[in-house]
């Protein structure tokens, strides 16, 4: 018997990526998985492979409904909901504040934002009252951009360390009964798409081609795969083995945080496009 056998937990963005690792991880693990997810297709896909051991439910994160009808389709399938995991988002793909066109900004800040913190948001507001019941966990997909610079640009950075603020607030909140916690993964050569509003809806992270360009300047040189990345969320969902931890992350990022010195800055052109200044002091 796995460490979550009986468990339900509901996952969204589960259809692919580091989501349908974690799905496959908590099946494995003997637990019950409704999985929330924009794709029909790939929904499918996720059924065919998995039975009668997940349900599923299309949808968009920035809804609440969605997110309240992904919670009810636990509570009719599996009679109950015990960890749910909000892990759906976008990458803006490190545009840099300078590179983003003025007439996108504000649409793919809304976009990515949007996905990114609201849909975290709203996973929460619809999970409550079934997490009280259960006694369960809120578990959130972070990201080393949580922590530092250049794990994306100023839109995913900003959203990840929003959700790092997001995890402390609400483990405070729903404190004593539900524990909030989170997984901040570092590069993963998955199929994480960019904003629509800036043309990168069809773009993978995998056209990044990362074990090249990342295996190179991370201490543990390679790039995980994603099962690697989906105990992390089993620790966190299992009463045994985490009881204690509410408001936490744990940071799996193949050590970019212990790197040491590297790249100085990435505003090395500015001054060439703009005209050079007086620097600050």
């Amino acid at each position: 018997m796995g460490v979550l056998s009986g468990e339900v937990a509901l996952v969204t963005g589960g259809a692919s990526g580091l989501g349908r690792a974690i799905v496959e991880r908590f099946v494995d693990e003997g637990a019950r998985v409704v999985v929330f997810d924009r794709s029909a297709e790939r929904l499918r896909d996720v059924e065919r492979t998995f039975g009668n051991a997940i349900a599923t439910q299309t949808g968009d994160v920035r809804s609440l409904v969605d997110n309240k009808a992904a919670v009810a389709l636990a509570m009719e399938r599996f009679g109950k909901l015990d960890c749910a995991i909000g892990n759906a988002g976008i990458w803006d793909y490190s545009v840099t504040l300078d590179e983003t066109p003025e007439e996108q900004i504000e649409s793919a800040f809304d976009e990515l934002i949007g996905i990114n913190v609201k849909g975290y948001v709203l996973l929460a507001k619809a999970a409550l009252p079934a997490l009280v019941r259960a006694g369960g966990s809120l578990v959130y997909t972070v990201s080393n951009a949580g922590f530092d610079p250049a794990g994306g640009g100023v839109l995913y950075t900003a959203s990840k360390h929003a959700v790092v603020g997001l995890i402390r607030q609400l483990a405070f909140e729903f404190a004593p009964v539900v524990r909030v916690n989170g997984v901040a993964p570092g590069p993963i050569d998955t199929d994480l798409r960019g904003p629509s509003a800036l043309g990168l809806s069809d773009t993978a992270i995998s056209s990044v081609n990362l074990p090249k360009v990342a295996a190179p300047v991370v201490p543990l040189a390679r790039v995980p795969a994603t099962a690697e990345y989906a105990g992390s969320y089993v620790y966190f969902a299992s009463r045994r083995d985490s009881a204690p931890a509410t408001g936490g992350v744990l940071i799996c990022e193949a050590g970019i945080g212990v790197r040491g010195i590297g790249t100085v800055s990435a505003g090395g052109g500015l001054a060439e496009k703009y005209g050079k200044g007086k620097a600050a002091s």
